[in-house]
């Protein structure tokens, strides 16, 4: 197979860099190792509601975020915010009214995080996309790219001009080879950048009734005890059903050898910290980033405790003249780790692409 750029990773940044360039009319192929595109982006359909389990939020403030939703008249709305917060000290005491609601301000979409990828999945030629295929292999030299790619169990080989890495450089270190290999300082490097959200793990739980709300209550919790360290309404837009999720504190390790034992313990805490009218939900479902091998390595186990200062390192911006390009939101210096930066870095992405595509058409006309 032969194809000018080939985008590995088929979640939000992949997606945009494919959209940048098919606008651009350029020629390129999509891969993705999971059965389903949106990476770190999962919407799930639970009691006719759609649902993030992985980011929900953008804020005012990142312009790419609100420009692709009016791109494709997304509707958003605001978080819930109104009514009082809850607070669960360790010995599993429970206030009322501490604090305020940490998300206020933030914005969310109908259809979840979701209906982004749907659309910008829908604005491309499906032809260019391969999904449950791996990238094992690349060979590269200025002008040439040489990737080894696994689909089912069928080996595949591309030829390309470049080749732009929209997936966690970790995943990068840990899965693919390289022929020139990366020195040891660049393999150093991408093992140190942290995947955002890959440590986390989400519980939901869907009601067909706001009962949180009817008492008063934001949705918006705090505890000391757990399992769930911090709770918001995730509600759908308009109507119903309602939800609320809440963040994980158990380390990945304890989530993976007692997920039943904590799933009756977070309903627990539900009826706890809201009362007994959420004793019954719909649903009650566990997304672990951790336990996802396309996003999440050995090292990203351990949540990050702050948000981690991003940016593509500077020791592997010289591969950009072999042709290779690194597309994560971990490589956005503006907004590294939110969805904006997923769009920043698609952005930067795609002007290198241009650039390079004007030099080697410069070169051949030279």
């Amino acid at each position: 197979m032969q194809t000018d750029i080939l985008i590995v990773g088929g979640g939000l940044s992949g997606l945009a860099l494919a959209d940048h360039l098919t606008r651009k009319g350029a020629d390129f192929l999509l891969i993705e190792a999971q059965d389903r595109l949106g990476g770190r982006i999962l919407t799930k359909d639970l009691a006719g509601g759609k649902f993030d389990l992985g980011p929900a939020w953008f804020w005012p403030g990142q312009p790419r975020m609100a420009a692709l939703t009016r791109r494709f008249g997304i509707p958003v709305f605001p978080q819930y915010s109104t009514g009082d917060q809850m607070y669960q000290d360790r010995s599993g005491a429970v206030q009322r009214a501490r604090g305020y609601a940490s998300m206020e301000g933030s914005y969310r979409l109908a259809g979840g995080m979701g209906a982004l990828i749907s659309a910008l999945a829908g604005s491309l030629d499906a032809e260019r996309i391969l999904t449950q295929t791996r990238l094992e292999a690349v060979q590269h030299s200025p002008g040439s790219i040489t990737a080894h790619l696994d689909r089912n169990g069928v080996s595949l080989t591309v030829e390309a001009k470049q080749i732009m890495l929209a997936i966690p450089p970790r995943v990068i270190a840990d899965t693919v080879s390289f022929e020139p290999a990366l020195d040891a300082a660049q393999s150093r490097s991408l093992k140190k950048v942290p995947t955002w959200m890959a440590g986390q793990a989400k519980i939901l739980a869907v009601y067909d009734e706001p009962h949180w709300r009817d008492a008063g209550l934001s949705g918006d919790a705090m505890s000391h005890r757990g399992p769930m360290v911090e709770i918001h309404d995730a509600s759908v837009m308009d109507g119903g059903p309602y939800a609320l999720f809440g963040f994980v504190g158990f380390p990945a390790d304890v989530r993976a050898a007692h997920k039943d034992d904590m799933m009756d313990q977070a309903l627990a805490q539900l009826t706890a910290m809201f009362g007994q009218k959420l004793a019954q939900p719909l649903d009650l479902v566990l997304q672990d980033w951790a336990a996802v091998p396309e996003i999440a390595r050995a090292e990203d186990r351990a949540p990050s405790g702050s948000h981690p200062s991003y940016g593509l390192p500077s020791n592997l911006r010289s591969l950009a003249a072999r042709g290779m390009h690194f597309c994560s939101t971990e490589t956005a210096r503006g907004f590294g780790g939110f969805l904006e930066g997923a769009l920043e870095a698609a952005e930067q992405t795609a002007k290198a692409a241009a650039l390079s595509m004007e030099l080697e058409a410069h070169r051949s006309t030279g």
